[in-house]
């Protein structure tokens, strides 16, 4: 009888011996590193609600650090947000509806001379070249901006970096844009290629991918890059409430490195890779015209190699802002960019 006793109490503790590995275990793999193809198998994910400015291929790096799962390495789930404009991102930004917004940092600019409470700062440039493109009706291969004095272009909205860009190279080329040609302003974000396609303008300022659109439809040809002809400019960044950044630094961070890890790969890759790769984020278009895209981006240096915003980019904003007659303070750097997370992530 003794003995069948002892031998059920030995089968007990075995059993408990077993059971407290398996516990031990499970929670060693929870903790220690994932084995979900090279995942860094941060403890716990967090969620962050980024709203981009519009959704474009000029935006590569991005899409890539999304789909290569640069951002789940570092223990963040993105939620894309798609503003449909500068102004609604700011919006959702400063409403709490984004914790992060993409968009161009002028708008930063215009939040700080309005005089907003919780300031807007910039944390991380992603393009240093102007996205858009001059498209005409016709192949102009001597093409010269003077061609466009007397004429109808499609531009875009007053106070945005699209139009302000244009007209700053027009007055680099001695062209007044009031007075030399007519800009229209009238037409939606989005549609001036729908609107040049129909037979408005002479001439329209195309974002990606409706120049590539019109010329494969044969309704337009890229006669100038506006980027090529603006030089470096500070197109875009990546932005949060000063109050978001003081209590999430760490967050920051991660979101930050995993945008490094995005820009390396574009830099480091070919279109033909950088386009099966973002692929996924542009269902309505196909690989070839992608890949179209991406080599015309990459050709003209749009992305950096790091995502420092530096402070002579910062002044040549200010500056295209000035000319464009929209600048009613020129706020100090310190205060609405923060290069400390971006020269961490370069490391």
């Amino acid at each position: 009888m003794k003995k069948k006793i002892f031998r059920r109490c030995c089968a007990a503790v075995l059993c408990l011996g077993l059971a407290l590995c398996m516990v031990l275990t499970g929670c060693q793999k929870k903790t220690g590193d994932s084995d979900g193809g090279g995942k860094s198998g941060k403890e716990k994910t967090i969620s962050v609600t980024l709203n981009e400015v519009a959704h474009s291929i000029f935006y590569a790096p991005m899409y890539v650090a999304i789909e290569n799962g640069y951002f789940e390495e570092e223990g963040l789930e993105i939620t894309l947000v798609t503003g449909f404009g500068a102004d609604k991102t700011m919006t959702a930004l400063l409403s709490g509806e984004a914790d992060i917004g993409f968009m161009g940092p002028e708008t930063t600019v215009y939040t700080a001379n309005e005089g907003a409470s919780d300031m807007v700062v910039n944390f991380a440039q992603l393009t240093q070249r102007a996205g858009n493109f001059l498209v005409a009706r016709e192949e102009m291969k001597d093409f010269s901006w003077d061609d466009l004095k007397g004429k109808e272009v499609l531009g875009g909205r007053a106070g945005g970096m699209p139009e302000m860009v244009f007209e700053y190279i027009l007055k680099q080329n001695n062209i007044d844009p009031a007075k030399d040609l007519k800009i229209d302003q009238s037409i939606d974000f989005g549609s001036t290629a729908a609107a040049f396609s129909s037979g408005q303008g002479d001439f329209s300022v195309e974002f990606e991918p409706g120049a590539t659109a019109l010329e494969k439809e044969g309704a337009g040809y890229v006669v100038a890059s506006l980027g090529v002809d603006s030089g470096y400019v500070p197109y875009t960044a990546f932005s949060a409430k000063e109050s978001y950044i003081k209590e999430n630094p760490e967050i920051i961070q991660s979101f930050t490195d995993a945008l490094q890890k995005g820009m390396d790969y574009v830099n480091s890759h070919s279109p033909e890779e950088i386009a099966e790769v973002i692929a996924p984020q542009f269902t309505d278009t196909d690989k070839e015209t992608i890949t179209t895209i991406v080599d015309r981006y990459a050709g003209q240096d749009t992305w950096k190699t790091d995502l420092i915003f530096e402070e002579d980019s910062y002044r040549l904003l200010l500056d295209i802002l000035d000319e464009a007659g929209e600048l009613g303070g020129r706020p100090v750097y310190e205060d609405i960019v923060t290069t400390e997370f971006a020269q961490k992530a370069a490391q």
